[in-house]
């Protein structure tokens, strides 16, 4: 690998350590000057009643786009205006409800100034997030978040760099104190992002159950045959039967392990007496206002693939299959072996000796 002479490893590593001890420095300013504008503006974004309009014009732009993200994703209807097309037609996006978050390092930039007349006029409110307060956004906007004395990163003091990581700072301190101020939760979290594995985690069991039509389920006082011969449901079968007893509340399981162990023992007189000899008795369950994270938790910890779900009265309302999950909980694959209930909770079995 070739070297530039004039600029060495060595050398590289030291420029990149000043560069982040240069934005720690930068923030731990910010952090100390932070005052009374900054509740203000956080207050104003909190009672927003429209949709909180963020705006800037190049990196400071893209650093708009960020904040309005984390507005919008923590509880704040948010989004990005760029300032250019604001004044070839997309001012008609804004309300008098709204508030405008605009971001510029100087305060000076062409675009950017050219929108504040047309706010002014509009009656929409500006909180200016600039390296200057004495600037032309500075003066005029309600509320000036200023981000203090900066100099950039780059060695020409040239490349926005301290100035735009400020400026990320500065509005997610803005989007999570209004966050925090709304007592956003973590199931209000979940609703803004129910894709992936995040939103899996944080979503309701009973969006990712299988329903009792679905299931596989029993009362516990008729015989291992009548039950097998009955349950015959399409597609694919989970490996437990669910049991309840005549208040419809689940009593049991019993499980493909189950079945096996009475033929591996030579107990197959027993298929003709009541399931509830031969089953887990008083399964792990879990409630079906549950999330996924503590149904996930219970199958990864205790080692097992079938887990149902109950309403508040303890009666069966679905089952979480292992096999519907370890796609989007690949740790639960590594953790979870090929065990039933049967197998890991034997304290809890009635069974003959």
């Amino acid at each position: 690998m070739s070297h530039s002479p004039s600029f060495p490893p060595l050398e590289r590593l030291q420029f990149a350590r000043g560069i982040l001890r240069d934005y720690a420095g930068q923030l731990e300013q910010m952090a100390a000057a932070i005052n009374a504008e900054f509740l203000e503006a956080a207050q104003r974004v909190f009672d927003c009643r429209g949709h909180v309009v963020v705006s800037g014009m190049g990196k400071a732009g893209y650093i708009g786009r960020k904040v309005s993200a984390t507005l919008a994703s923590t509880g704040t209807p948010s989004h990005f205006l760029h300032p250019a097309e604001a004044v070839h037609g997309d001012l008609g996006r804004l309300t008098a409800e709204d508030v405008v978050i605009m971001f510029s390092q100087s305060g000076e930039t062409e675009e950017v100034i050219r929108l504040l007349p047309a706010l002014r006029e509009m009656g929409v409110p500006v909180l200016a997030v600039t390296g200057n307060p004495h600037s032309t956004l500075g003066v005029s906007a309600a509320v000036t978040l200023a981000l203090g004395k900066v100099t950039e990163a780059c060695d020409l003091n040239l490349a926005p760099s301290t100035s735009t990581m400020a400026m990320l700072a500065l509005g997610d301190a803005l989007a999570l104190v209004v966050s925090k101020m709304r007592g956003f939760r973590e199931i209000d979290f979940a609703r803004f992002h129910p894709g992936g594995s995040l939103g899996l985690k944080l979503s309701s069991v009973q969006d990712h159950m299988r329903p009792l039509a679905q299931c596989r389920i029993a009362d516990e006082s008729f015989t291992v045959r009548q039950i097998l011969i009955a349950q015959g449901n399409p597609g694919r079968r989970t490996g437990a039967i669910m049991l309840h007893d005549s208040s419809d509340r689940l009593t049991g399981l019993f499980t493909d392990s189950d079945l096996a162990r009475l033929f591996e023992r030579h107990s197959e007189a027993r298929l003709d007496g009541p399931v509830r000899d031969v089953m887990t008795v008083s399964p792990l369950t879990v409630e079906v206002d549950s999330r996924m994270t503590e149904a996930v938790a219970i199958m990864a910890q205790r080692k097992i693939s079938e887990l149902p779900v109950v309403d508040p009265q303890g009666c069966p309302r679905g089952l979480i299959d292992i096999t519907d999950v370890v796609s989007a909980f690949p740790q639960l694959a590594e953790a979870n072996g090929p065990h039933s209930q049967s197998d890991g909770q034997d304290s809890q079995m009635a069974r003959p000796a």
